[in-house]
């Protein structure tokens, strides 16, 4: 008997195999469900009262691609092994794949929901495959953003389907497909109603099935042309290889191995191409970037989204009501998502017209969501319906949670804060979204810090998907678990980190920008800066992201920290650097068309010509790995500070958090992993070398020092 897949025969010798696996909410491809399909191949293969199989699933979805969980293990083990003992492992699926085609039985694929990865490898093997016309129903190899390809023929099957660029595209980007884009790709075969899947998939077995790929007829042609002297096929990859590079800036060894192995695929035989895939998957599982890419943006992910953080004898209490102070960008963002995840929420600010201004930024949200085919239209008014805008505390009575996104100001947050507590009721928990005042300090205004914590929240809150929970001294888990929970309900990531100035995020991703502008005080070029920060893994680069996030406000937070911390303030040869642009030159960033770029009305950005007048280029200038090395470094450090400090308790927070809060360069698995990567003696000795040649912001701390000298790292060995 199968524990994975439910088998029946009907009447008229249709199989029918239901993907099933038990306490899952989504059918994976792990050891139990390989071991299944394998026999029940075995079975269809051999049972000559059998026509025929359709493979559909029990489940809201068809199947996603492999447990992660099992992958993670798999590249454990892979450590200990041979590359032949690695190649082995990786191909046993492939190798049954390719057993199912080849079996002289037909099989249909009867998907509804996602296809993902390996469920979608397991479609393209069926001799047809019909989907379900449902909007959720979604095709993809999302491999290559955990630093894989698909290893098992799914390239080379979807190559062969739809031609060479498809591929390319899909497996090098992990886009999805809906359902008809599929059918006009030639990837699936017909869309029916959901309730029509069965029906249809064994209509067409019963008709006259054919039990052979195409690609296995003699005189087959890959559409669109294929092979290394076809010059469409030329062409497309000459143009594939430069557009990949130019998004995974030579940092995905995926996405090289992916441009080679659909190449290559199209020269070769298919089973020597599938062959060749499966050598590449074993090949990156044993390489540093997948590893630390599944056990950061899936395993650690998943387990902060579960609520790993969460206290124990915490009751689960749902946020019905929500209140939000200030109806700027950010309070009207967090209305908007408050309201997408069911709440009531009440919008709040100094007047009525501010308040209805928040939402009509939430009205713009919806009218996107609605022509992206996201939402509908009654679903987006009931969204709206939810989100009461207002200048009247008293509205705030019955609320569950209050979050307030008012000026960076400690006045003015305390008086929100006793106007708010002045009608809520006392089970009410109270939330700043500060991004770098101590919650803490901020708690004195309330009348029960046990009840106060921080959740601060990125911009644009709508795309972000990380929130940082900070707790102060006082906060209890109380509050803790109800900020876990709207975490939950609103489907973002939390990451958990104790109270201190600017946190984690805010004070890590600060040192990415000061690093930038402290390189221009250097007479580093401009771009040099910002090309190094792009080839380092960083989404922008430095200089740009320093626009964006307004050079005002880094000004305004290194004048409060020098207020706050006095002679104790560290500096930074970045100051003169931010304080000419705002003070002297009135250049405070996007925000007033003017920073260290320029944004020309209706143009494109570009480098400010004048910087190199206000802050002379050297005549010597570091080679790009120099700088890539300050950009990383300088993070990593910070971060290994805030471990050190109590900021951060646990190596997944500080990796998930880099990564999704500020977009460290995610290849690196985040900042601790990126250190355990270079080795910890290794670090330390390189951040020594930076600290002498560019100052105490790279001194090594404690902690890496002692990881140097004992062998230890963030995370435990394999």
């Amino acid at each position: 008997m199968t524990e994975t897949i439910n088998f029946e025969l009907d009447g008229d010798g249709i199989a029918t195999l239901t993907i099933d696996l038990p306490e899952a909410t989504m059918n994976v491809v792990n050891r139990a469900f390989l071991s299944d399909l394998s026999e029940l191949v075995k079975k269809v293969t051999e049972d000559e009262a059998i026509k025929g199989a359709v493979i559909i699933s029990a489940k809201p979805s068809f199947m996603a691609g492999a447990d992660l969980r099992m992958l993670a293990q798999m590249s454990k083990e892979a450590e200990g092994m041979s590359p032949e003992e690695r190649f082995k492992a990786a191909f046993g699926y492939s190798d049954l794949l390719r057993q199912l085609e080849t079996s002289g039985k037909p099989f249909v694929a009867a998907v509804h929901g996602l296809a993902l990865g390996g469920g979608l490898e397991l479609a393209l093997a069926c001799h047809y495959r019909v989907l379900s016309d449902d909007r959720s129903t979604k095709l993809g190899l999302p491999e290559v953003l955990v630093g894989l390809l698909p290893g098992a023929g799914g390239m080379q099957r979807l190559s062969r389907l739809a031609g060479l660029q498809v591929a390319l595209q899909y497996a090098s980007t992990g886009k999805n497909l809906s359902s008809m884009e599929a059918v006009a790709l030639k990837v699936a075969d017909l869309v029916v109603p959901k309730d029509k899947l069965l029906e249809s998939a064994k209509a067409w077995l019963l008709d006259k099935p054919v039990a052979q790929q195409p690609w296995d007829k003699r005189g087959f042609k890959i559409p669109g042309g294929g092979g290394a002297m076809h010059p469409n096929a030329v062409r497309t990859m000459i143009g594939a290889s430069a557009m990949a590079q130019d998004k995974s800036w030579h940092n995905y060894p995926a996405v090289e191995a992916i441009l080679s192995s659909i190449y290559e695929g199209a020269i070769v035989p298919f089973d020597t191409a599938i062959r060749l895939d499966s050598k590449r998957f074993a090949e990156l599982m044993a390489g540093p970037v997948a590893p630390n890419m599944i056990r950061t943006l899936f395993v650690n992910k998943l387990a902060a989204e579960r609520g790993a953080k969460r206290p124990q004898g915490q009751q689960k209490k749902p946020i019905k009501k929500l209140g939000m102070l200030g109806a700027g960008m950010m309070g009207a963002g967090i209305a908007y998502v408050s309201a997408r995840g069911g709440m009531e929420v009440v919008l709040l600010d100094s007047t009525l017209e501010a308040a209805e201004q928040g939402k009509a930024h939430a009205e713009k949200l919806v009218e996107k969501g609605i022509k992206r085919h996201k939402t509908t239209k009654e679903q987006g008014q009931a969204l709206l319906d939810r989100i009461h805008p207002t200048a009247d505390y008293a509205d705030l009575e019955g609320c569950d949670l209050v979050i307030e996104a008012v000026f960076e100001d400690r006045e003015i947050k305390a008086d929100v804060t006793h106007k708010t507590e002045a009608v809520v009721g006392e089970d009410c928990i109270m939330a700043s979204n500060t991004s770098t005042l101590p919650i803490t300090g901020l708690a004195e205004a309330s009348r029960d810090a046990e009840r106060f914590i921080g959740i601060h929240f990125f911009s644009p809150v709508e795309k972000m998907p990380l929130i940082e929970i900070i707790l102060g001294k006082k906060t209890g888990d109380e509050a803790l678990a109800r900020a876990l929970d709207y975490a939950a309900a609103i489907k973002k990531t939390p990451i958990v980190v104790n109270d201190s100035r600017g946190f984690y995020t805010s004070r890590c991703f600060g040192t990415y920008v000061m690093e930038g502008a402290a390189m221009l005080k250097d007479g580093i070029k401009p771009a040099l800066i910002e090309n190094a920060g792009r080839l380092a893994g960083m989404m922008v680069g430095p200089l740009a992201v320093a626009d964006e996030v307004s050079l005002e406000l880094s000004y305004k937070v290194m004048s409060q920290a020098k207020k706050d911390l006095g002679d104790a303030y560290p500096g930074s040869p970045a100051d003169d650097v931010i304080i000419k642009f705002v003070e002297q030159l009135g250049r405070k960033g996007r925000k007033n068309g003017k920073g260290f770029y320029e944004y020309p009305e209706g143009g494109k950005k570009y480098l400010w010509p004048e910087i190199s007048d206000h802050f002379p280029e050297a005549a010597e200038q570091p080679h790009v790995d120099e700088v890539k090395t300050r950009i990383l470094y300088r993070q990593a450090i910070e971060a290994a500070r805030c471990f050190e400090e109590g900021v951060l308790d646990d190596a997944p927070s500080a990796d998930v958090g880099a990564i999704l809060g500020w977009g460290f360069a995610p290849y690196t698995g985040g900042p601790l992993s990126f250190i355990d990567g270079v080795g910890a003696k290794a670090f330390v000795a390189e951040a020594e070398r930076l600290a002498k040649a560019y100052g105490r912001r790279f001194a090594p701390p404690k902690i890496l020092r002692d990881m140097a000298e004992n062998g230890g790292s963030f995370y435990p060995a394999a």
